[in-house]
């Protein structure tokens, strides 16, 4: 579920604690938290309905029902959701980011993570060789890293760069990607191998117009 940035800041701020979508089915539960650009945004309570009223428009921030009706997002033919939402706090991907001091035993829990990442890859070890490269191009666009990754494709780079952003490894940037000060320190201590039937990294190619 997405929100627009002045529907997080309003939810964020407490104005906004009730939201409408259109939906086949639900698709979030009450208790989902779900990160954001303002931080986590969590789901507390959800319900099918059959319409809104002024007082849960007041809720969303719109003045009335009717204002608030044709700007439910959605199809229309589909069943109206009410969600009750709430900001819960920083992305805490944020806070571990920062967090490089890595003791023996955190190092030694978060290098076993990484090898059970790349022994359950499909495609083979990949892990360090994806933290090098973002190393060694800060900032470039994915389109022009994943084939130096050994990557078939666009998308399942993508995936596994988020996997790495979930251990508080790689930040998004605009453009591309960087290390987290935790990632650096990780990769500075991590011997930088793929293991049999691994990949390695190639210097990335800038992508040409």
């Amino acid at each position: 579920m997405l929100f627009r940035e002045d529907a997080l800041n309003r939810i964020r701020a407490g104005r906004v604690s009730v939201v409408f979508r259109r939906w086949k089915q639900a698709r979030v539960r009450t208790g989902t938290k779900l990160r954001t650009l303002v931080g986590v945004i969590e789901i507390r309570s959800i319900a099918q309905v059959t319409d809104v009223d002024d007082a849960d428009a007041k809720l969303a921030g719109y003045p009335d029902a009717p204002t608030l009706r044709p700007e439910i997002p959605g199809n229309p033919d589909y069943p109206l959701f009410r969600m009750e939402v709430a900001y819960a706090g920083p992305d805490p991907r944020i806070a571990l980011r920062s967090q490089n001091a890595l003791p023996a035993d955190e190092l030694a829990a978060l290098r076993a993570r990484l090898d059970r990442m790349d022994e359950r890859s499909k495609h083979g070890a990949w892990t360090r060789a994806v933290l090098t490269l973002i190393a060694a191009n800060p900032a470039t666009r994915a389109g022009d890293l994943f084939e130096a990754a050994g990557y078939p494709d666009l998308l399942s780079f993508k995936r596994d760069v988020r996997r790495l952003k979930e251990l508080g490894l790689t930040e998004s940037l605009d453009v591309g990607y960087r290390l987290s000060p935790r990632g650096q320190a990780a990769l500075d201590r991590i011997q930088v191998t793929t293991g049999q039937g691994g990949r390695k990294a190639r210097p990335a190619r800038p992508h040409r117009r």
